[in-house]
Order: structure tokens, then sequence, then C-alpha cells
């Protein structure tokens, strides 16, 4: 019985696991530029910002309430041609904020230039 038990249990993880990851790929392979700018509505600067791009390599975003970490990425991929790869989001009273890290060593910066943000 133990040997059924774990069969069962190993075989849910991976059924759960498979439609996740379609679904991941479908939205990134769909998303337009015109979506992504409805995504992303602005930068967020603030003291604390400017302290997280030069330490952690990050940039903060005032992004749409039904953005997903996912998309968010994709659409930081798509705006602004570079590659991000880690997101957290936190809700405040100014709207959704994603904290962005990229993944080039100096891509916080370079974005944050370009923007006319530093």
């Amino acid at each position: 019985m133990s040997k059924e038990n774990n069969d069962a249990t190993t075989t849910k993880p991976t059924a759960t696991a498979a439609p996740k990851k379609e679904s991941s790929a479908a939205i990134a392979s769909t998303m337009t530029a015109e979506q992504a700018t409805t995504m992303i509505i602005a930068p967020y600067v603030t003291e604390k910002t400017f302290t997280q791009i030069e330490k952690e390599n990050k940039l903060a975003f005032i992004v749409a309430d039904h953005a997903g970490k996912k998309q968010i990425i994709e659409a930081i991929r798509i705006l602004y041609e570079t590659e991000a790869t880690e997101v957290n989001t936190a809700r405040t009273i100014r709207g959704k904020k994603a904290f962005v890290r990229f993944k080039a060593p100096e891509g916080a910066r370079e974005l944050a230039t370009k923007l006319g943000l530093v």
C-alpha cells in the first residue's frame, strides 16, 4: 500500500504543474506592445528606489492591478528590450507596485538612465 501512496503523490504535482506552464507560455507569446503599455503604468521613484537601483539592481514600477509576475516580466522585455529575472509585487495606496530585478549587472541603472530617472 505504501508504494501505491507514493506513486499517487508523485503523479499529482506533475499533473497540476503542466497547465500552469502552458498558460504562462500562451500569455507570453501573445502579448502585444499595446497590452504591455497597459500593464506597466509608470516607473515609481523615491529615495528608497534609488537605493534599490544602486545596491540591488532593481527598479520599481506602478503596474495594473490585474498584472501577474510573468506578465510583468514579459511587458518589461517588450517595452524596454531588457531581461528581468525576478519580480516582487505589493499592493499599496498608490496601486500595485512591481519591484523588478534585472539580469544584466547594471540593468536597473541603464534603464533608469534611459528613462531619465537618474
